[in-house]
């Protein structure tokens, strides 16, 4: 564990300028990764960040490594990611939310990203693109098979990390808890929707974070052209066998 990388707890919300919410299934092998890529950024905001970590049916020692990085926890049951995100954001303290995978890294500059664009009064929030920890013919290929129907449904968004203040992510009622799959984009549609109403655009942070490729690991770099149906499943949305089998009971960790 590096030097300054307990996050605060327990304070009065005047105190907090960002909540991290990371949503987390049996995450023991990659949340500490992602719990010292936020301390490294939170380093400009001594005392101001909190990070929860939702903890969604965990039997591994996820919790017991967030309590050590003194992240609030909360337990959640639901096979839903919008759920499981919901719920913590109803707990943060921050002016700013941002959510980040457990398996995502954001790089040191993001949060100062976040509050330069944020303080412009020109950005209603937005995501973050950045790239995988590897990369290899059969990513590219596959994330293509998904990016390319993924702009014909939603327009030009980025996913990732999201930011947004959180009187913005409560006036669009959060992710959308219908949605099983493609929640993400769902939710960034949505959020670019309720910019332009209010003359502020939606934002990318670029280079801002770096995802792991344990799908790839373990089902294969050329996933996506080998199941051509969960490309669709994950377009629809609300598939609930495709979106357990992808996320909720998925064995790549």
């Amino acid at each position: 564990m590096s030097e300054n990388t307990l996050f605060i707890k327990d304070v009065p919300d005047r105190d907090v300028k960002f909540s991290i919410i990371i949503p987390a299934h049996n995450e023991e092998n990659y949340i500490g990764g992602c719990l010292e890529s936020i301390a490294k950024s939170a380093q400009p905001y001594k005392n101001q960040v909190e990070v929860i970590v939702v903890l969604n049916r965990c039997t591994d020692k996820t919790k017991e490594i967030a309590l050590s990085y003194n992240c609030v926890t909360l337990e959640n049951n639901d096979k839903n990611l919008s759920k499981i995100r919901n719920a913590g954001a109803a707990l943060a303290k921050g002016e700013i939310l941002i959510t980040i995978d457990a398996d995502t890294r954001m790089t040191e500059h993001m949060l100062t990203e976040v509050e330069k664009h944020l303080a412009s009064n020109q950005y209603i929030g937005g995501g973050v693109n950045g790239h995988f920890e590897r990369m290899s013919l059969g990513i590219v290929v596959s994330s293509m098979l998904l990016i390319f129907p993924l702009l014909l449904k939603y327009g030009f968004i980025s996913v990732g990390i999201f930011w947004c203040y959180k009187k913005d992510f409560q006036a669009i009622k959060g992710f959308n808890e219908n949605m099983l799959m493609a929640e993400d984009a769902d939710f960034a549609k949505r959020l670019k929707q309720w910019g332009k109403k209010n003359m502020k655009k939606y934002g990318t942070i670029k280079n801002g974070m770096i995802t792991s490729c344990r799908r790839f690991d373990h089902y294969g770099d050329w996933l996506l052209l080998k199941r051509p149906d969960m490309i669709l499943a994950y377009l629809k949305g609300t598939n609930e066998k495709a979106a357990n089998e992808a996320y909720y009971d998925d064995q790549a960790r």
